[in-house]
C-alpha cells in the first residue's frame, strides 16, 4: 500500500469524525483518577526517565514520539503527522518509540495519552493525529506555529495566493 494512499485514508477516517475542540479532547494532569485505569494510575515515572523526556520535549520547539522514523514511519498515524509537519516546513526532532518499550510505557504515563503519535510544542502537549489533522484544517496549526517562532510555508503560499489574485 503506498504512503500517499495510506495518508489519504487517515485523512479521510479522521475527517469523517466530527471536528473536537483542542482543549476538550486533551487528558491533563487534572484528570480525575476514576477515569483512568488502575495500570496508568499505578505507575510511577522513573525520575530519569521522566528527566530525558523533558530535556528532549523542551530542548526542540517541536518535539514528537512516533511508531518508527521520519523517513520510515511504521504507522498511518504517524504517517499523517509527519505530512502535516512537511507539509507546513516545520524542523522537528522525533523519538521511535517502538525501539525503547520502556519510553513508550512511560510516554502514555507521562502525557496522560494512551496512544502515538505524540506531538509537543515548545514543551506542550498537544496531542496526536486527529488533534494535529484538525488545527491543520482548521487553520489554527498555522497560528499555534507561529506562537512557537516557527513561520508555516503554508503562508507563503496563501500570501503568493491573494497578491497575485488582485
Amino acid at each position: 500500500m503506498s504512503s500517499t494512499f495510506l495518508f489519504r485514508r487517515v485523512i479521510q477516517q479522521c475527517a469523517s469524525q466530527r471536528p473536537l475542540n483542542i482543549i476538550a479532547t486533551r487528558f491533563n494532569s487534572t484528570t480525575s483518577s476514576e477515569n483512568q485505569t488502575s495500570s496508568e494510575s499505578s505507575t510511577p515515572i522513573d525520575p530519569q526517565h521522566k528527566k530525558k523526556i523533558e530535556d528532549f520535549i523542551k530542548a526542540n520547539k517541536i518535539a514528537i514520539f512516533i511508531k518508527g522514523e521520519p523517513s520510515a514511519p511504521r504507522c498511518g498515524f504517524s504517517n499523517a503527522v509527519l505530512q502535516i509537519l512537511n507539509l507546513h516546513g516545520c524542523d522537528f526532532k522525533s523519538k521511535n518509540i517502538l525501539e525503547d518499550e520502556q519510553l513508550r510505557q512511560t510516554m502514555k504515563s507521562y502525557s496522560n495519552w494512551p496512544t502515538f503519535p505524540q506531538v509537543y510544542f515548545a514543551g506542550e502537549f498537544v496531542g496526536g493525529c486527529d488533534i494535529l489533522l484538525g488545527m491543520h484544517q482548521s487553520g489554527e496549526l498555522v497560528d499555534e506555529l507561529k506562537k512557537i517562532g516557527i513561520r508555516s510555508k503554508l503562508t507563503d503560499v496563501n500570501d503568493k495566493n491573494t497578491s497575485s489574485s488582485k
